[in-house]
């Protein structure tokens, strides 16, 4: 830089200015450089053509076009050829990313990818305990993902490294990335200026393997944040009030782009804490400008050379001043207040001040069981620090929490920093138990013992979901999730009833006290305490290493090809089930007990839409068997008629399909035999894992035709031998009276979608390229 600004020797410039460009992506991968470069260049080449200002996230992401000078451009409607940057996949859906993968044939990922263990660790006794009995519990499958990353090059997070988000953070994500991870919480790292998409397992393949991904060109709904942050207000106080605009369906297609003045007042963590939450409104992701949050963030993690190279190409981390927005919501953070949303549905947004009476109101037990801080939405350092603030001032008054309380810390790194700097016995003192550095009960992996299953309680959490059933199995817990700081003041009270805003307790002196809001660092003063080395790299040539699977496993099963289609109509379908209200892919593919069966395809597809509601009974796992008249569950329904050879479909309500990213809840019905799922609408991610895996997802033209469906008809779609690209295909409704009607079905599909279809998958349709090339 002085060099250019003096004028003098400029002949040197070039190969210093080549050499500081040349930033590793991260530690661990120190020959994978960041190529801000190519961004700039993609950047240029399409703000040329479309002749307007850019928003960041279409600067990062048609940064990453494959083909940028050709590529159709159109929010909302065209399909995007991408090149994302690397792969992150956690223990539960990389079973059958890997498996995938295997059964493409290919010898070496080509994108720095990643595996994360953080799923399969169950909440039991404590972090110990818990982590030594799932080693035990789980050491075939954990072999099978270390030996398959060695394999083909993949690095492997060991269990008890941390939460797939956190890690990501800490590690891999960085301003300008396109990262791409098998989960659905993916977006955390938007809170690093990086678009970090949620998918299936088989787009991770398309990555790995060197094929362009495809994404449906999204909208932009623009967040303007003005005001600051303050008091007991947070950042997880934003995205619950977003959600409570936008809905659980309200930011599908698009990506939620945080600015305005007020981001500056959100530490970078808290910006994560925003972006994780994100898939809760079915956003495709949700991104934040560079800032000097995110350059102190990166500092504090050894990471100053990338924010150093990040102020160089600012221009391209932050939005062109004149963009335009699909969509503005504004919000004043000043004017913001605490926010708790539930139960069962992340959406229902309530200020902390009301709950109590709405609760009352409602019928909602306002006792609360359990408080569960932590998770890969609110275990940072800052997140630990201000419940360890609210914490220490109810120990100076004596008092311990009335509910149960349990702390997840997000990584080996945030758990051995807190243990370092106090606040882990700090909440431990006021009555908390420090879980594995895992999922845990955020996502059901937790062996609760409280209650029974059918008692009606109340638990709160920092986490980010809250479906029926999510957390501990039971359909009758009522989850409400808010703020770490939140969680901790409503532990310690006892009750919904309690506004640590204005609301006083009652010391062990009998004085009354009220709660000071909560101040705590974003960072730790101190650098962060690394902890145990939880890393293991992929040898240079992996190509010797075994990769175990036995046959008689219950655990893992090598894949075999779906079917390929037989170029006819689909006739005479039978329906498995017509699903009445909220289907998520908790209500088609559980996880909890099932997780363990992650890489076994026929064993978890035993829990093929067992939480699904039958609109003919209004009962769960319970399905009239067309063939015999007999009412059994979902899934041995589904084997019969495999067994007989019929065809089957499924007919679902709204945004069929939202929450977790898994693709078992696209596998399973396949490998069942179903052929076509017909809804009002899909949530994105199930929708594309539907049609990787051959399957058809289709939505009624006129959603009223959902009612024109009943259990017991018979459906054939024709037209498939002119399947194209927005042309609708017609669905006959053979009723038992013989009668019949015909409606009109949409579809999203794009050439190459369709051509997955035709082959039987996705990944058929690779292997069948792959021949043609060789």
């Amino acid at each position: 830089q002085h060099a250019l600004n003096s004028g003098i020797r400029r002949y040197h410039v070039a190969p210093v200015l080549c050499q500081r460009a040349k930033v590793a992506m991260s530690h661990f991968e120190p020959n994978e450089h960041i190529n801000y470069e190519k961004l700039e260049k993609n950047i240029n080449i399409v703000r040329k053509r479309l002749d307007r200002p850019l928003t960041l996230s279409e600067k990062i992401v048609y940064g990453h076009l494959d083909d940028p000078a050709k590529q159709e451009i159109e929010r909302g409607k065209t399909y995007l050829r991408l090149r994302p940057d690397r792969v992150a996949m956690q223990d539960a859906t990389a079973q059958m990313a890997m498996l995938q993968f295997i059964s493409s044939g290919l010898p070496k990922v080509a994108v720095p990818s990643t595996i994360h263990c953080d799923h399969l660790i169950e909440a039991q006794s404590g972090g110990e305990k818990d982590l030594r009995r799932a080693k035990d519990i789980n050491q075939e499958v954990y072999n099978f993902l270390a030996t398959a990353g060695a394999k083909y090059g993949v690095g492997f997070w060991k269990p008890g490294s941390g939460i797939i988000h956190q890690i990501i953070l800490e590690n891999y994500s960085y301003p300008g990335v396109m990262l791409i991870g098998t989960d659905s919480h993916t977006p955390n790292g938007g809170g690093l200026g990086g678009i970090c998409i949620g998918v299936g397992g088989a787009d991770a393949v398309d990555v790995m393997a060197g094929i362009p991904w495809e994404l449906k060109c999204p909208k932009v709904i623009g967040v303007k944040l003005t005001g600051k942050l303050s008091g007991w207000s947070s950042p997880k106080d934003v995205i619950l009030k977003v959600a409570g605009i936008l809905t659980v369906k309200g930011g599908t297609g698009a990506i939620i782009e945080y600015h305005g003045p007020g981001v500056d007042s959100i530490s970078c963590t808290g910006m994560a804490t925003i972006c994780n939450m994100g898939a809760e409104i079915g956003a495709t992701t949700s991104v934040f400008p560079y800032n000097a949050r995110m350059k102190k963030y990166l500092g504090k993690t050894g990471r100053a050379d990338i924010a150093a190279l990040a102020d160089e190409f600012q221009q391209h981390l932050v939005p062109d001043s004149g963009c335009q927005y699909d969509q503005v919501i504004e919000i004043n953070l000043s004017e913001l207040k605490p926010h708790i949303n539930g139960p069962f549905t992340p959406d229902l947004a309530h200020p902390v001040s009301d709950i109590g009476a709405v609760a009352e109101k409602e019928g909602w037990p306002v006792d609360i069981r359990v408080g569960l801080i932590g998770s890969c939405t609110n275990s940072s350092y800052e997140d630990m620090g201000r419940s360890a603030a609210v914490a220490k001032q109810a120990l100076a008054h004596g008092l311990k929490c009335k509910s149960k309380f349990t702390i997840t810390p997000g990584s080996e790194q945030i758990r051995a920093t807190i243990e370092r700097d106090g606040y882990a016995q700090i909440l431990r003192d006021v009555g908390g138990l420090v879980l594995a550095n895992a999922c845990g009960p955020c996502i059901g992996q937790w062996d609760r013992k409280d209650i029974k299953k059918g008692e009606k309680n109340t638990i709160v959490t920092s986490y980010n979901r809250n479906f029926t059933g999510r957390n501990d199995a039971n359909p009758e817990t009522h989850a409400f999730v808010t703020s770490p700081e939140i969680v901790t003041a409503l532990s310690i009270a006892g009750t919904l009833k309690f506004n640590p805003e204005t609301d006083y307790l009652t010391g062990a002196d009998g004085k009354k006290f009220k709660l000071e809001a909560p101040d705590a660092d974003e960072l730790p003063k101190l650098d962060f305490d690394p902890g145990q080395d939880t890393y293991q790299y992929p040898p240079k040539d992996g190509s010797g290493q075994h990769v175990d699977v036995s046959p008689t496993s219950q655990r893992l099963q090598l894949l075999e090809p779906f079917d390929k289609w037989d170029g006819k109509d689909l006739e005479d379908m039978l329906i498995l089930i017509k699903v009445k209200g909220k289907c998520t892919t908790d209500h088609i593919s559980a996880a909890g007990p099932w997780l363990k069966f992650r890489g076994h395809l026929d064993n978890i597809s035993n829990n093929l839409l067992i939480g699904a509601i039958n609109v003919e009974n209004g009962k769960a796992n319970s399905v009239r068997n067309a063939l015999t008249q007999e009412f059994g569950p979902v899934p041995d329904t589904a084997r019969y008629y495999k067994k007989m050879g019929v065809k089957w479909a499924v007919i679902g309500d709204e945004n069929y399909g939202e929450g977790s990213s898994r693709e078992h809840a696209a596998l399973e019905p396949r490998h069942l035999g179903g052929r076509v799922i017909i809804t009002k609408s899909f949530a994105r991610i199930h929708e594309t894992n539907l049609k990787k895996q051959g399957l058809l997802p289709l939505t009624f033209a006129d959603p009223a035709d959902y009612n024109k469906i009943h259990p017991v008809d018979k459906l054939s779609i024709v037209g498939l031998a002119d399947f194209a690209p927005g042309k609708p295909l017609k669905c006959i409704i053979k009723h038992p009276n013989g009668s019949q009607e015909t409606i009109m079905l949409n579809h999203t599909f794009n050439e190459s979608q369709i051509e997955w279809f035709q082959a039987g998958s996705a990944l058929n349709r690779m292997k069948e390229l792959q021949q043609k090339s060789s």
